[in-house]
């Protein structure tokens, strides 16, 4: 059994290696893949050196698996290479997820879709995965009309330049800038390239892969992604409106009792998720649970989640253990 990482050195993919380690994925051959001058260098996985590969050696190989987390235009040249020769694609770029032919997975909410003729599987965007968790067993009980989301999303998020890029800000150093502006002691209301219709791409992957995920395209979705100085961890303020009335009681419990969410509150002794305590953890926690007092059926909750976990490498994983476990690669 081999399992390919491509893009194995970069802040996704160290993350990915991490996870195999911790949660023991069952494989005998690991092929990391990372840029050319990288070839031929070791990294240590399992308590060896192993050679970072080729990305035509590690094709040449034939890998049951491959998870990649090197950018869109590296997965639209390679994961259909992959895929020709047998292997299972993974993806955690936005690469395929819109595309109808490939599923988009949060292996919680969706994994029963997949077959072994699902070749190329998208991972969702960081900041849906945390989103479309806290919502999908709420959404089973009382239906969802509209949501509103406004997130506050770590620099990490936007690769080794912006963490470099905060860094120097904060040691007095000029250096390169991964952002039109300072973002240290700031709040970017800029994620990802602005659109057409003024949104940015991050704010309509919010839109748009929810729909997907969920099953539902009548879903009224309006987002608005904010960049804030931390180095790791999402938080989202979610509005949801649902279309059957509900108690906090009964959503406190469905969070508590839901797989992968951690419910924190308790307003009385300062508990609800921050991303501090979220840092280096798998689940996504679900805190300030109120009723929207300005209209019915309405709810307001603060969803917070490593997004380097959850948000990518973890759901990546996670989708691999299933194909594993159930005998589809």
């Amino acid at each position: 059994m081999k399992i390919a990482v491509v893009g194995a050195t970069g802040m996704v993919g160290r993350v990915m290696l991490q996870l195999l380690e911790e949660r023991n994925v069952k494989f005998d051959v690991l092929l990391p893949v990372a840029s050319e001058k990288s070839t031929g260098k070791e990294i240590t996985f399992r308590g060896k050196q192993v050679k970072i590969v080729s990305m035509q050696d590690a094709i040449a190989a034939q890998p049951e698996i491959a998870l990649f987390s090197a950018g869109g235009e590296i997965s639209l040249e390679f994961a259909p290479q992959f895929s020709a020769v047998g292997t299972t694609v993974i993806d955690n770029s936005s690469a395929f997820r819109m595309h109808p032919e490939n599923k988009l997975i949060v292996p919680e909410i969706n994994a029963d879709l997949l077959t072994k003729e699902d070749k190329i599987i998208a991972n969702p965007n960081c900041s849906t995965i945390q989103l479309v968790m806290a919502l999908a067993p709420l959404k089973v009980k009382y239906g969802i009309k509209r949501i509103i989301v406004s997130t506050y999303q770590s620099i990490s998020g936007s690769g080794k330049a912006a963490v470099q890029q905060m860094e120097n800000e904060r040691n007095g150093v000029k250096g390169e800038m991964a952002y039109p502006y300072s973002i240290d002691k700031n709040c970017l209301p800029h994620c990802d390239v602005f659109l057409e219709n003024d949104y940015t791409k991050e704010e309509m992957k919010l839109v748009n892969e929810p729909r997907k995920i969920l099953g539902d395209n009548s879903l009224a979705i309006t987002a608005t992604a904010v960049r804030v100085p931390l180095e790791g961890g999402h938080s989202e303020a979610i509005n949801v409106e649902f279309k059957q009335e509900f108690e906090i009681s009964d959503v406190r419990k469905i969070i508590h009792e839901t797989e992968g969410l951690i419910l924190q509150d308790s307003p009385e002794t300062n508990t609800y998720p921050m991303p501090k305590y979220a840092h280096n953890k798998d689940e996504v926690f679900v805190g300030r649970l109120r009723r929207d007092e300005s209209q019915p059926k309405t709810l307001n909750m603060w969803v917070v989640a490593d997004n380097l976990r959850k948000g990518a490498a973890t759901n990546t994983i996670q989708i691999a253990e299933y194909l594993l476990e159930n005998n589809l690669v």
